[in-house]
């Protein structure tokens, strides 16, 4: 398996902006569709339908049996950890904010950062990274404790933001996997299909069991925000963003994943008229600068030894 990376560029850079902007609103539009899907249905649905996409786009190009062919053991393990995260959020914005959930989703970086330091030697943390996952701790600490501690936040909040933590930590691990097995090399679509498909074998069954897969009304506003998730969310941006992971160092593409927390607390205040709890706020903003720190390190660090190996 060929570990080559390169650091990130323009292209990289101008990608993940739109990358971030997408994945900041989607929070917002499980929100927007609830009343009308149930959260966890729109997860199972949106895994299933994206999966038909990739697969139709496999059939057309050729590539067939990707399932059959690929690593199944890599495979299986994404798709939990996929379906978890996921089981996450949607259990999660039944509690919390959608801006609440966009930053605990997307403390991702940190724990792949962490994963990735135990097992692939090329992405060792620095002294500079342990600073930033200390800071993005206490950011999750302080928004944690701090509304709780002034009765600011209610336990059902408080649940939500701790499935967030927990979708984020899913997610890491997902990214962990990825890139030190045999996935790491795998088309992007063998990559995602395994996802997608563990995504809809495992939810719907969990949203039927639970109670939680309908009633559905489809009105304009869950038509649209189902078309988002399943066909810009699931099928083109996680395209888009497992090529990039197997052309860029993961360390370098997630400095600019502290974007989408803030896309996503901007659309949650701004669409859904969302309350930022002073807390809160301080807390997030400790989480973003911990997660910049983590990733930005390692971003000058491979810009440094690119320019030093040009001149």
């Amino acid at each position: 398996m060929s570990s080559q990376r390169k650091p990130a560029d323009g292209f990289a850079l101008a990608t993940m902006v739109v990358l971030c902007a997408i994945w900041g609103f989607q929070q917002v539009a499980v929100k927007m569709a609830a009343p009308y899907v149930p959260n966890l249905m729109q997860m199972a649905l949106r895994s299933g339908v994206a999966a038909l996409l990739v697969a139709l786009l496999c059939w057309v190009r050729g590539e067939r049996g990707l399932l059959r062919r690929g690593p199944w053991r890599a495979g299986l393990l994404v798709g939990v950890l996929f379906s978890l995260e996921f089981l996450f959020v949607a259990e999660g914005l039944r509690h919390t904010n959608a801006s609440h959930m966009g930053v605990f989703l997307y403390t991702a970086p940190v724990f792949s950062a962490l994963g990735l330091h135990w097992l692939v030697p090329s992405e060792r943390l620095k002294r500079t990274q342990w600073l930033g996952i200390g800071v993005a701790f206490a950011g999750i600490a302080l928004a944690f404790g701090g509304g709780w501690l002034r009765g600011g936040l209610s336990p059902s909040v408080l649940r939500g933001d701790a499935m967030g933590l927990l979708a984020g930590l899913a997610w890491g691990a997902t990214t962990v996997v990825i890139r030190t097995s045999s996935l790491s090399d795998a088309p992007p679509t063998q990559t995602l299909l395994y996802q997608l498909v563990g995504g809809a074998a495992l939810l719907l069954p969990v949203a039927l069991l639970t109670g939680q897969a309908g009633p559905i009304t489809m009105t304009p506003v869950a038509w649209a925000s189902l078309f988002f998730q399943c066909v810009i969310v699931c099928f083109a941006t996680y395209l888009v963003w497992f090529w990039l992971l197997r052309h860029y160092l993961a360390s370098n593409l997630s400095v600019f994943s502290f974007m989408t927390p803030l896309f996503g607390i901007s659309a949650g205040i701004l669409v859904l008229n969302e309350q930022a709890d002073l807390s809160f706020a301080v807390g997030a903003v400790l989480v973003l600068t911990g997660i910049l720190i983590v990733s930005g390190a390692g971003l000058l660090r491979s810009a440094s030894a690119l320019k030093q190996g040009t001149t």
